[in-house]
């Protein structure tokens, strides 16, 4: 039996899971949060426990590997997370390999959600695709002529921080109006925040501070989609700001690479029709109109970074035989 452990170190969780070559069901799986000031040691110890638990004695025959940050793929080095300290130049794929003794495969998360999605969900039959996610952040990953394209440094795909309101407020990345700076949840909720604390906007905003019963710190990306569902305006804007971002940037992505999908995965894209809408024709009139693509919601949803992480092992197991 050919067993594949996947593995995902997400911003805020961490799940592993065991499968059999081939099969399109987990054997074992577990996931777990990632505690509050958690730190590279607390995020492996916690995977290490984790594996263990799902491996009950037997060895796989290759790892794969899904982390939310830069990774160089090469060598499989971290080089960093931006949620979680001491990651910087972590060498992941040694640690694996060393503890284990198999071969172990370390990429990006986007890029590996790519993966997924072209193996085993929606972009499967298709030969070249963008996967997005927009959660924590915006990121993205290709698949070009069958294969995962990862740039001269592993660093294609930031669709996140494609600039598309240069006026816009100041990103993480140091530049204005990124994608991701408009896009993403937990700046969505930043932006929400912000504007109801601010003395003038006193009555504005209701059905989001009902939500949240007047505790502005409690306003998630969640609670702005819940909020515009329920017709609050604040939050209908914001979300559709969003949307606009998103969609200015898969427009523009169109125009210069022309695949044929684009698959979106990640929390933000269950904030519903009025979202999906805004991103689709946003996308649209970006977009030349000889230009022809699809946007779809990521078929494997929460999973998409496990799967992926499987068809990155398939891929080191191929290359060995």
């Amino acid at each position: 039996m050919t067993l594949i452990l996947a593995l995902d170190f997400g911003g805020t969780k961490l799940a592993a899971a065991v499968t059999q070559l081939g099969s399109r069901q987990w054997l074992r799986y577990e996931r777990r949060l990632s505690p509050t000031g958690a730190n590279a040691t607390t995020d492996l110890e916690i995977m290490r426990s984790l594996i263990y638990n799902l491996l009950q004695g037997e060895t796989p025959t290759a790892i794969g590997v899904s982390f939310g940050g830069p990774v160089d793929f090469t060598t499989g080095t971290v080089r960093l997370s931006h949620h979680v300290p001491g990651w910087e130049n972590l060498p992941l794929k040694n640690l694996l390999e060393q503890e284990f003794g198999v071969p172990a495969s370390v990429d990006n998360d986007a890029n590996v959600a790519a993966l997924g999605e072209h193996r085993f969900g929606a972009g499967q039959e298709y030969d070249s695709l963008f996967y997005i996610t927009i959660s924590t952040g915006v990121g993205g990953g290709w698949i070009l002529n069958g294969k995962p394209w990862r740039g001269n440094a592993g660093m294609a795909g930031e669709i996140g921080h494609i600039v598309v309101n240069p006026a816009g407020p100041v990103c993480l990345c140091g530049k204005q109006g990124c994608v991701e700076r408009l896009a993403s949840g937990p700046y969505m909720a930043q932006d929400a925040k912000e504007y109801l604390l601010k003395p003038a906007n006193h009555f504005s905003g209701k059905q989001l501070r009902s939500l949240v019963n007047d505790d502005l710190d409690l306003i998630t990306g969640k609670i702005i989609s819940d909020a515009a569902a329920q017709g609050d305006e604040l939050a209908i804007n914001i979300l559709q700001g969003g949307a606009w971002a998103l969609g200015v940037g898969i427009g523009n992505v169109a125009n210069l690479i022309n695949p044929q999908r684009f698959i979106l995965g990640g929390s933000v894209t269950k904030a519903g029709e009025l979202w999906w809408n805004t991103v689709e024709k946003t996308a649209r009139e970006t977009a030349l109109p000889e230009i022809d693509f699809e946007i779809l919601p990521a078929a494997l949803g929460d999973d998409a970074p496990l799967w992926g992480a499987v068809a990155l092992a398939e891929l080191e197991i191929r290359s060995q035989n």
